[in-house]
């Protein structure tokens, strides 16, 4: 049975790495090709420029051989061997000799040309060979050579033709040395080209990607309730059929969503007055009767009617905080200190009939809260902290303490209402702002509350959070922006 592939993990390259790799591709394919024809064309050069000084050594060497009735003039002045071994790492060697071997003058180590090369009177062979060390030290070898040899007539022996051959050899290394140089000069420049031209792309991908980034940012900085359209005239060409289609479909949501909203609205606001009667009939009966178990189906039916009204009263007021809601975009100047001191006169009632002792701290001159204003809409700040302060009532239990704080945080106005009641688990301090969710099933609360209060203070620019009191106890602490 065959193993299962595994299939190969998913390369995250972004669009921009990916432009920047097919546009440098060829770039680098160019280099190597490049490098590669500069490398034949340096060898050709040199090897030429090589091969004809010992074309030219040989021949001049050759011109100081004279045959002399049957033997040979060799006219080699010192001053002409000096010249031709000047340089100790890169010298001429030379031999002179008559085949079939015959040794004359030279380095008799120089190889022998090989045997497929006939005499070619005064048109000289080139060939690659290697030299053993000789007994005089001259050649320390084995050394790789190009040798040059040159075919001389040296009369005729009983009608056959003898040859003298010249040879000519040097080095390799100073060749290999010089077009090494050449194709290092040469590629140097253009890898620092391909670097520049790295640079320059990556540069100009950004440059041309720029659109669809700020694009991006765009959508990731809304908030989920934001579903105004994009803007189409700030995408590049190539994106504007994806930015309104993209607009279509925010249209289209945003519809659904009003649809939805204007029902709830409406279907709250039509049952607050039946909601309100039944309440009322229920407490009517309640005070008509002393039929225990009526007393008992009147209570639970009072209880439920009161919870629904509660909840629809929630419901329309994060209705009305909603980002697409007039209210929200209704502000004005708001001195927090006037604000924060009638909500909590106004919910004092409610507390003394809960049993709770609701104050506001005296924070003394240093921390006075006169002169805190903030811009918002009074209407939904007070609905908010009334939120906060009816959730430390209906939770904190009677006996309790509920005190209302405001001073200035650096550039924040900062109310902060604690309770010495059962508080809430830290685990749920941040599920507890979701909408419908409660950490308690005591008292007659939705899970609207809190939901209200951060949707309200977002919408100002602020923020909202719950810390522990000790020994126990909750505090809610919200920031707003000053003026």
């Amino acid at each position: 049975m065959p193993w299962p592939r595994r299939p190969r993990p998913a390369v995250d390259w972004s669009l921009r790495s990916q432009l920047v790799a097919w546009v440098l591709l060829p770039q680098l394919v160019l280099w190597v090709a490049g490098g590669a024809a500069t490398y034949r064309l340096a060898v050709n050069y040199v090897n030429e420029a090589a091969d004809a000084t010992l074309s030219q050594a040989a021949r001049t060497l050759a011109r100081q051989v004279k045959p002399i009735g049957n033997g040979l003039l060799i006219d080699l002045p010192r001053a002409a061997q000096n010249i031709l071994e000047a340089d100790p790492n890169d010298r001429f060697l030379y031999t002179v000799s008559t085949p079939p071997g015959r040794f004359i003058l030279g380095n008799n180590a120089i190889p022998l040309p090989p045997a497929h090369m006939l005499p070619r009177p005064n048109d000289p062979y080139f060939y690659d060979g290697e030299m053993e060390p000789d007994d005089s030290g001259a050649t320390p070898g084995p050394a790789k050579v190009r040798v040059a040899a040159l075919y001389l007539k040296n009369g005729e022996v009983n009608g056959r033709q003898q040859w003298m051959l010249v040879q000519v050899a040097r080095g390799v290394a100073a060749r290999e040395s010089i077009w090494k140089r050449i194709l290092l000069d040469t590629l140097l420049p253009l890898s620092a080209l391909i670097m520049l031209m790295t640079v320059i792309v990556w540069a100009g991908t950004g440059a041309g990607l720029a659109p669809l980034l700020r694009l991006r940012r765009e959508v990731e900085g809304r908030s989920p309730n934001d579903l105004t359209p994009l803007r189409a005239e700030a995408a590049p060409r190539e994106l504007r059929s994806l930015v309104r289609a993209l607009n279509a479909l925010l249209a289209a949501v945003r519809q659904n969503v009003d649809a939805q909203k204007r029902f709830i609205a409406d279907a709250a606001h039509q049952l607050r007055t039946p909601l309100a009667g039944l309440i009322s009939h229920a407490e009517l009966a309640l005070g008509a009767t002393n039929d225990k178990a009526l007393v008992a189906r009147l209570t639970m039916l009072h209880q439920s009617a009161t919870r629904s009204a509660h909840l629809i009263s929630r419901m329309l007021m994060l209705a009305r905080a909603e980002p697409e809601a007039a209210m929200v975009r209704e502000r004005s100047p708001v001195e927090l200190g006037a604000l924060v001191e009638q909500v909590v006169a106004d919910m004092v009632p409610k507390a003394l009939r809960a049993g709770a002792d609701l104050g506001i701290a005296d924070q003394g001159a240093a921390d006075d809260p006169a002169g805190l204003q903030v811009l918002a809409n009074p209407m939904l700040l007070a609905e908010a902290l009334v939120n906060i302060l009816d959730n430390a009532i209906e939770y904190a239990g009677s006996g309790s303490e509920i005190t209302v704080a405001l001073w200035r945080d650096g550039g924040h106005a900062r109310i902060s209402v604690s309770d010495n009641g059962p508080g809430i688990a830290r685990a749920d301090h941040a599920r507890v702002f979701d909408r419908f969710v409660r950490a308690t099933d005591q008292g007659l609360g939705c899970g609207l509350g809190l939901a209200i209060v951060q949707e309200i203070v977002m919408q100002h620019g602020g923020s909202v959070a719950l810390e522990d009191v000790d020994p126990h106890g909750l505090e809610v602490i919200v920031k707003l922006p000053l003026l």
